[in-house]
Parts: C-alpha cells; sequence; structure tokens
C-alpha cells in the first residue's frame, strides 16, 4: 500500500436533487436511534468484538450523529443526491472562513478546494428542518470517499497524527450520512470493517508518535473502537460456524493467556501466529503481560544469582536494552555481573506498577512483523 499513488477522485454526475424527500422503495421506516446502534455495534473483521464504553467524558465523541429536532421521522425517509466527497455549499462556505485541512487546499491555498479535494465534516449537530438532500452523500459516494480517505493513511507528507485526525473526521462524517439514510446493507458492512481498521491501524501508529496532543488522539481513537456491545452478549448471538474459525480459535487462545498469566505462551503465540491487524488490537497488553512476566522473575528468582538480561530479552521479545530501561520503568535496578553481563537482581522491593500502566511501549522485536503491511 506505501508508496502507491493516489487514484483520482470522480465524482459521480447523475444523482438527481430534490427539496422533497424520498422513501427508500425496499427498507421500511424503523426508528433511527435503533438503527443507528445497529450499525455502531461491529467486531473486528478478525472476530474481535467491539466492547461498549457507556461513559460520556467533556471531548466524548458518543453523540456523533445526534440531531436536534423533535421531529426526528423526516430523516427516516432521507435519501442523499449530493454527488462529491463534500456538498457544494459546504465547500463554498468553508472557503471562504478559510476552514479547509492541509489535504484539501488547492495548491496549498488555504482560500480554495475543488470537488476532488474536499471532503465533508463531521456535524456534532444537525437540524433536519435544514437539511436538503444535497447536503447527504448516497451510498456510492460515501464508497468513493472513504476509498479516497483510506489511500492518505500512508501519506508521509504530514506527521501521521495530522493524517490521522483528518481521517478520523471525515470518516465519522460517512459514518453520519449512513445512518441518516437509514441504508443497511453487505456494502456498508465492507465499509465499517474498512473503517473499524482504521481506527486499529491508526491506535498502533499513535503510540509512535510523540506531540503534546497525541494522548487526546488515542483517546478519542480508542473510544471510537470500544463502541458496541460487551463481551458476553456479542458471544451469545456469534454462529458456530465463526466460533470455530481460525481467527475466532487464535482469539480465544490468547485471551485465555492473558487471563491465566501464561506471559511466555502470550508474547510468542502472538508473533508466530497472529496477523498485522490481530498484531495492532493485541499490542496494547503486552506491555501488561511483560511486567507480570518481570514480577514473577523478581519474586521467583533465586537472590544470590541475578537472572541475565539476554535471557530476559528472549522471553520478552525485546532489545536488551530495552529490557534494562523496562525494568527501571518497574522500579527495578539492573547490574552487571563480573563478566559484563547485564543483569536483574531479584527479590527487590522497589517493583511498582504505575496507574495506568507504562505509557512506554517497547516494539515487540519480530522480523515478521516488519513485513507485515495491511490493506484498508
Amino acid at each position: 500500500m506505501a508508496g502507491r499513488s493516489q487514484p483520482p477522485y470522480r465524482p459521480r454526475p447523475n444523482f438527481s436533487s430534490s427539496s422533497s424527500r424520498s422513501y427508500h422503495p425496499s427498507q421500511p421506516s424503523r426508528n433511527f436511534q435503533s438503527h443507528h446502534t445497529k450499525n455502531v455495534n461491529s467486531s473486528t473483521p478478525n472476530g474481535t468484538p467491539i466492547q461498549n464504553n457507556a461513559s460520556d467524558n467533556k471531548t466524548s465523541s458518543s453523540n456523533w450523529d445526534k440531531v436536534i429536532d423533535e421531529d426526528i421521522d423526516d430523516i427516516q425517509s432521507l435519501v442523499g443526491t449530493c454527488p462529491f466527497m463534500c456538498p457544494v455549499e459546504e465547500r463554498e462556505k468553508r472557503e471562504r472562513l478559510r476552514d479547509l485541512a492541509v489535504f484539501e487546499r488547492l495548491h496549498g491555498n488555504p482560500r480554495q478546494s475543488s470537488p476532488s479535494l474536499a471532503v465533508k465534516k463531521f456535524c456534532r449537530t444537525i437540524s433536519v428542518k435544514t437539511l436538503q438532500d444535497s447536503d447527504v452523500r448516497p451510498l456510492s459516494v460515501l464508497e468513493d470517499t472513504l476509498n479516497y480517505l483510506c489511500n492518505l493513511l500512508d501519506s508521509t507528507e504530514h506527521p501521521f497524527e495530522v493524517v490521522h485526525d483528518f481521517i478520523f473526521d471525515r470518516m465519522r462524517s460517512i459514518r453520519q450520512d449512513l445512518s441518516m439514510q437509514n441504508i443497511s446493507c453487505s456494502r456498508v458492512v465492507s465499509m465499517y470493517e474498512r473503517m473499524v481498521k482504521f481506527h486499529i491501524i491508526s491506535q498502533h501508529k499513535l503510540r509512535r508518535c510523540s506531540g503534546s496532543n497525541i494522548s487526546s488522539l488515542s483517546y478519542l481513537n480508542m473510544e471510537q473502537l470500544t463502541k458496541g456491545e460487551t463481551l458476553s452478549l456479542w458471544f451469545r448471538r456469534v454462529p458456530s460456524h465463526i466460533m470455530k474459525s481460525t481467527e475466532m480459535n487464535f482469539a480465544r487462545k490468547i485471551l485465555r493467556y492473558f487471563k491465566l498469566g501464561f506471559y511466555k505462551k502470550f508474547i510468542h503465540t502472538t508473533e508466530s501466529e497472529s496477523s498485522y491487524l490481530q498484531y495492532c488490537i493485541i499490542e496494547p497488553s503486552i506491555n501488561e503481560v511483560r511486567s507480570l512476566a518481570i514480577s514473577c522473575v523478581n519474586h521467583g528468582g533465586y537472590k544470590p544469582q541475578p537472572f541475565p538480561l539476554v535471557t530476559l530479552s528472549k522471553l520478552l521479545m525485546m532489545k536488551e536494552w530495552d529490557v534494562a530501561s523496562f525494568c527501571k520503568d518497574s522500579g527495578l535496578q539492573t547490574s552487571v555481573d563480573e563478566e559484563g553481563n547485564s543483569c536483574l537482581p531479584t527479590k527487590q522491593t522497589t517493583l511498582i506498577h504505575p496507574k495506568g500502566g507504562l505509557h512506554k511501549y517497547y516494539p515487540l522485536e519480530s522480523e515478521r512483523f516488519e513485513r507485515f503491511s495491511v490493506e484498508l
């Protein structure tokens, strides 16, 4: 995916615009909120369920498609007619206000864009009374817009946090347009799968970024991933053929190793069997498992014989100097023996488990993962 050129966006010109609302002939009128819940309750492509996060923080995006209007039934019959990635009126307004992201600027001009660059922004509140069919994009245009956004993921022209922020917002707008039109089909499921992949891969890449706003970006990104049902509710409705699939068997095995504290099996099975996407999902738990391993070695070791860091590095799949840094982060001191080898003295009483976990991530040493890439 990296290095390939971005295909030009070609708007579809044959959508008729009408000020009157029209109905989907094949879809009965349904409650907007229940349909929205159905769309959001997704699962990752490898079968890992997305769990619900009911908390609503000050920067929460939990009301990302909230509609302010008591006449909610009107929105059920909406059929979008906008042929572009961004409605013309919105694009012109944002041009006047200089509200264009760097990806939307024509020749870098903050006051000028084009139909092939501008992408509709997410709007936290929408008034049904002022909403027109021409403000909403139909499914085919939304698919094209998603393709365009996914092609930006590997862009190296700007820092990744800038890329992520733009795609994050515009994908929320896609979900908003889908929900407002009550669209439900296999094409929409495929789109949601790709958006879930984006959030998983973004979380993986954000851990390697530095900056004052990375923490908030990561939090909001995880908030999108944790929208959904609890694990127990999700398992009740999983068909048997999915439960018996290779991906689900792997997920259950890794979860079992994690729950039972089998740190060596957890780390080495992850390295040898997981796909790149599965690794991105598992990655936040690897430091936690390594902390457990360090604790076991410290408490179970023989005090007169310090534990060699080279052995610990193989066990934890880390560089030796990263192991020393990891031990220090955990409140443990390392030493050097008479032969010049770095060791971890055991039975230390200074071991700590920082609240919120260790924020610095030490990559899993794996040549296999270095060769991985993923298509969205």
